[in-house]
């Protein structure tokens, strides 16, 4: 037995679910976990189904469930569940969340494969090295983002890459890139209650006494930290924590957050409607 993973997307409407099921029945499958979810404002039906058969022919699975709910124009996607996603992973100069998902990774806990490392600057270098992860290395002028963009497109081409994860990037990705790759690219951002923009934010935090302090996970667009939001979480701190202690927390929160964000699209667990995203259970 093999097992698939099919998500689909399309306007609501009477009879999607029985008709995907009704397929994967005539495929001889049988269904072992299903989400689905219809937004109210959109009228976007959402839906994540893995089902087990004993055909391991994934064109012939694809090309019956396309013709059976081609009725409802959908979105689809399918995959075999032991095909896993290829992610490139682009960092600057402080490691921990790229540490943390290449650990995560080497220890079977994150269902992808990490195909390549680009960073702006080479201290990356020996880290990707000790998980024999290949490291690029792509230098950012004023004068030189858009051949260094250039370079990227032609390695993400290469290296079959499904979706791009900024594990703390410090560089601005142009409005073309960010449309061309909408939906598959993950950001880790230190968001606080309230929000520090700036190279220092829990500096910030410190001078402002705050309670909480957090992390956002979310899909890049050419708003920069406005795109559709996949994890968060908060921590809560007092008036004795310092700067360095806030410092210390938030690279904790921001390996978590990045983590699991990266695991539920790894999984096919997100759908994008709108600004907003539909996140299937775990």
């Amino acid at each position: 037995m093999v097992t698939y993973v099919v998500t689909l997307q399309c306007n609501d409407a009477p009879g999607i679910v029985r008709t995907a099921s009704s397929a994967i029945f005539e495929d001889g499958g049988n269904i072992v976990e299903n989400d689905q979810f219809t937004d109210p404002v959109t009228g976007q039906f959402c839906m994540r189904t893995r089902f087990e058969t004993a055909n391991d022919d994934l064109d012939a699975v694809r090309s019956l469930l396309t013709s059976e709910l081609a009725p409802f124009s959908p979105m689809l996607s399918i995959r075999l569940e032991e095909t896993r996603r290829r992610a490139l992973i682009m960092v600057s100069k402080f490691d921990h969340c790229l540490a943390d998902l290449l650990y995560r990774r080497e220890q079977g806990d994150l269902p992808l494969d990490i195909v390549a490392v680009v960073s702006n600057h080479d201290d990356c270098a020996p880290l990707a090295a000790r998980h024999d992860v290949p490291f690029f290395e792509i230098p950012i002028t004023n004068n030189t983002k858009a051949a260094a963009e250039d370079e990227l497109r032609l390695l993400l081409a290469k290296q079959r890459v499904d979706f791009v994860v900024l594990a703390r990037y410090m560089q601005i990705l142009s409005p073309s890139f960010c449309s061309d790759w909408s939906g598959r690219i993950i950001n880790i951002h230190h968001s606080f209650l309230p929000g520090f923009k700036g190279a220092r934010p829990y500096h910030q935090a410190y001078e402002r006494g705050v309670k909480l302090i957090g992390a956002t996970a979310h899909f890049v667009t050419s708003a920069l930290d406005e795109g559709p939001i996949i994890e968060q979480d908060v921590v809560r701190v007092s008036h004795a924590r310092n700067p360095g202690d806030l410092t210390a927390l938030g690279r904790d929160i921001e390996r978590t957050v990045l983590a699991r964000a990266v695991q539920l699209v790894a999984e096919d667990r997100v759908a994008l409607v709108g600004n907003r995203t539909v996140i299937f259970s775990q």
